[in-house]
């Protein structure tokens, strides 16, 4: 773990350069609040720092109401090092954004018992971070494919209709529905009609745009939703996919099996008035008439234009 230590006494720095260093840390220095806040205001700054109260250019405290300005993710603990050590001096470091200070002259057991304090918010702040990420995949993407899940696509789409209308761009949607997905699911399993259904999200992922939505419908239903693109341009978005399906066979049970997908595809004219349930009727239609007329391709429905 990386520590800042900024002290404009070549003394203090160079003391607890050793001190730190001898207990596994790396060691950054700042002379002065300058160079200090030049190395904290960083994206990867270091998590502690240990700051002299009286620095040229910034002080210590006016460092700590500034990295508390920054309101990053990642928490940067900060310790106080100071001469001054009456209470209402305390107080006033704390209040401005310090977690912790040290008295000087120090004991270097206290120094090292308020560091190991320091890293353990560090470390309790990381895992409060990534339990809040799993949180937030759980809610927003769906279990067996980890593309988007109904509800979070259905929130792209309604974001995308209102941009299309408030920018005068054209808006696409596809409904795509994998082919024969039951007898995937009575020859081999329910185990491997998953494992089709996450091979279809990989697939169509691997080949959509970076701004391009795709979300789990339904069952073995997607939805994906395309900006900026009218009929035409959606038309050739939807057969290239089509054709990134059929273009590998998949393995299952040790037998090939070809994966091949219907498409259903619903677009707006630029600054067409249509909402989000419109587009998905109409693509839902086109999907039905990909399915009668014998799978494995894509129809078009008509553009909406109200």
């Amino acid at each position: 773990m990386k520590i800042l230590v900024a002290d404009d006494s070549l003394v203090m720095r160079r003391l607890l350069e050793s001190i730190i260093d001898a207990w596994g840390y790396e060691v950054l220095s700042a002379r002065d609040g300058g160079e200090a806040w030049a190395v904290l205001s960083q994206p990867d700054a270091p998590q502690i720092a240990i700051l002299d109260w009286m620095m040229p250019v910034y002080t210590g405290l006016e460092l700590c109401a500034m990295v508390r300005e920054l309101r990053r993710k990642s928490y940067t603990y900060l310790i106080l090092l100071t001469s001054r050590g009456l209470r209402q001096d305390i107080v006033e470091g704390l209040s401005a954004g310090a977690d912790d200070y040290v008295v000087k002259p120090f004991e270097k057991q206290e120094l090292e018992v308020r560091l190991r304090a320091g890293r353990r918010i560090i470390d309790l702040q990381a895992e409060l971070v990534a339990a809040q990420a799993a949180l937030m995949e759980q809610a927003t993407r769906d279990a067996l494919t980890k593309i988007w899940n109904r509800a979070s696509i259905l929130e792209a789409l309604d974001r995308e209709v209102i941009r299309s209308q408030r920018e005068k761009r054209g808006l696409g949607v596809l409904m795509i529905d994998l082919d024969h997905f039951k007898l995937i699911n009575d020859s081999y399993g329910h185990q491997a009609g998953d494992e089709a259904l996450r091979e279809t999200a990989r697939r169509m992922q691997a080949a959509i745009r970076p701004y391009d939505s795709l979300g789990r419908y339904g069952g073995e239903e997607f939805l994906m939703v395309v900006p900026g693109c009218d009929d035409f341009c959606l038309s050739a978005h939807a057969e290239r996919l089509r054709l990134v399906m059929e273009s590998e066979t998949f393995v299952v049970a040790g037998q090939e099996v070809r994966l091949t997908a219907s498409f259903g595809a619903s677009s707006t004219s630029s600054g067409a008035e249509t909402s989000a349930e419109e587009l998905i009727r109409s693509a839902d239609a086109a999907l039905y008439e990909a399915k009668r007329a014998g799978r494995n391709r894509v129809v078009m429905a008509e553009p909406l234009t109200k």
